[in-house]
């Protein structure tokens, strides 16, 4: 419900009572713009806080305390017997510089270029969203607007998360916290944390695994940075799956290792292939329950060679376990990193996919004689992850409601995965073959003869559809053309229409070549 004043206030100030943003602070934010844009000038007496307090309908406490801010930051001034006053002399007049305004220059001046990795770094956006890596000229024209746009993978479905429940949790942590929740916290994370993610891993992941290996990183992407400058030397060669995930290229990039893409068939990675290009690798990275982004299960043999390279050569293996909760059918396949008996596997996982991308919570397991390393490491690039969500985190998990989400959501994903087909086949039969997998949050379809998918990503992005080319998770030229449709963030409905929007972007492709 939105309020306004219906007098001298009512062009400058607008409170939300449905707002997270207490009503105060609304009125100061409110107070403040209007005081330093001019509506309100220097030496204007306001009304009193009773009688703004009424125009408002909000208590007169609520004005006072807004007021009370403004006056210690010197906006207004209170004089004797006669009221309140905007301040003659503002606060950013006094201390604001002012710094003459220069036009940007697109080129770095002398001296001020990047480093070779830093040039690396900037050129992988390991976001590639569609809207966020096409050009201004590609999606001139385009109907983009700010809403929901259906198929970006890896978004889970935050329509179905347990809000109330995370905020009970979370008021619960808040209510007289102890010292040590506030205070710098234990580098390598809140103990009852990775107390609970070692007793997950070990019976539902089949991890090896105690409390003291479990290091809680800032998502899946920072356990990724902590291997990579902790174990690669420059020129390190690096075995990356092909197509693969582009948050590890980055992280191997900032490293200065030599890329390796190593090709993916029907069993995984090709551990001959690897062998070939490159038998002295320092590492290889594997998402080998669930490839991403083309969906391949590593098999057991796939597996078991991997571990004996890794053993003979001195190499490390990082298996990035990103989704693996949601398989549709059967128990989801245990980790790698339990086949491992000679400690050589990092095995890293995150929160982001099976609760929400913003808690920026993951948690890696380091091999026994790293420990100290990686804690030390953890240390020194950013201290420590936020003890409070840490703690949610852990209540979550021992309270029992992380296993029952999780299963909640299995079933929902299934839904939603047998929802794009439905739509797929209806709107999409004949320019995107779209096929069925029982595991994980996003399907592969591979694009009629003659179609680019890059050309179809930008047709669809101007269709507000947000799809993913798999050639641009490729090192090099890849010889099909796909696109990556994420399903599990997206309601039926949502399936239905952007399956429709797609259908008329590639459409569109048809037409242009014709």
């Amino acid at each position: 419900m939105m309020k306004h004043t219906p007098t001298s206030y009512s062009t400058m100030l607008y409170l939300n009572e449905s707002s997270t943003v207490p009503m105060y602070r609304q009125l100061y934010d409110g107070l403040r713009v209007a005081i330093l844009n001019g509506q309100l000038q220097s030496g204007t007496r306001l009304q009193s806080t009773r009688e703004l307090a009424a125009e408002l309908g909000v208590s007169r406490n609520t004005v006072l305390t807004a007021f009370e801010q403004l006056l210690a930051e010197g906006y207004l001034e209170g004089k004797t017997g006669s009221g309140t006053y905007v301040s003659t002399a503002l606060p950013e007049d006094l201390l604001a510089v002012r710094v003459p305004k220069t036009k940007a220059t697109p080129t770095a001046r002398a001296g001020r270029s990047l480093s070779k990795f830093g040039v690396a770094l900037a050129e992988t956006d390991i976001e590639r969203s569609t809207t966020a890596h096409l050009s201004a000229t590609h999606l001139a024209g385009s109907r983009l607007v700010d809403e929901v746009r259906v198929f970006r993978a890896g978004v889970p479905a935050l329509d179905a998360f347990p809000n109330k429940l995370w905020a009970q949790l979370t008021a619960k942590h808040w209510h007289n916290p102890p010292a040590a929740l506030l205070s710098y916290s234990d580098a390598a994370g809140y103990q009852p944390l990775r107390e609970a993610v070692a007793d997950y891993l070990r019976t539902s992941r089949g991890v090896n695994c105690e409390t003291e290996q479990i290091i809680i990183t800032a998502g899946a992407q920072q356990a990724l940075d902590l291997t990579a400058r902790l174990l690669l030397n420059a020129g390190d060669a690096v075995w990356l799956e092909n197509p693969g995930y582009l948050g590890a290229r980055a992280a191997f990039l900032s490293a200065g290792a030599r890329l390796i893409p190593v090709p993916i068939d029907e069993e995984g990675l090709s551990i001959a292939a690897g062998e070939s290009l490159a038998p002295e690798a320092r590492l290889a990275y594997v998402t080998p329950s669930h490839q991403y982004p083309t969906g391949v299960a590593m098999t057991l043999a796939r597996r078991l060679a991997l571990l004996d390279w890794a053993n003979q050569s001195g190499a490390w293996v990082i298996e990035d376990d990103y989704d693996s909760e949601y398989r549709y059918s059967g128990r989801p396949l245990p980790a790698l990193q339990g086949l491992d008996k000679e400690a050589r596997v990092i095995y890293i996982g995150t929160f982001s996919k099976v609760l929400f991308p913003a808690l920026r919570v993951g948690y890696m397991v380091a091999p026994p004689d790293l420990i100290a390393a990686f804690i030390a490491a953890r240390g020194v690039l950013s201290r420590f992850t936020p003890s409070l969500e840490q703690a949610v985190i852990a209540s979550f998990i021992n309270e029992g409601h992380f296993a029952r989400h999780i299963r909640r959501m299995r079933r929902l994903y299934a839904e939603r995965q047998e929802a794009l087909l439905k739509a797929a086949k209806r709107e999409l039969n004949g320019l995107l073959e779209v096929a069925p997998h029982q595991t994980g949050m996003h399907l592969v379809g591979w694009l009629a003869a003659g179609m680019k998918d890059k050309n179809a990503a930008i047709a669809a992005a101007k269709n507000n559809v947000d799809v993913q080319p798999v050639a641009a998770l490729s090192l090099g030229k890849y010889p099909q053309n796909g696109l990556i449709l994420g399903y599990a963030g997206y309601s039926e409905g949502q399936l239905r229409a952007g399956a429709k929007r797609l259908a008329v972007a590639l459409q569109s492709l048809w037409y242009e070549s014709a």
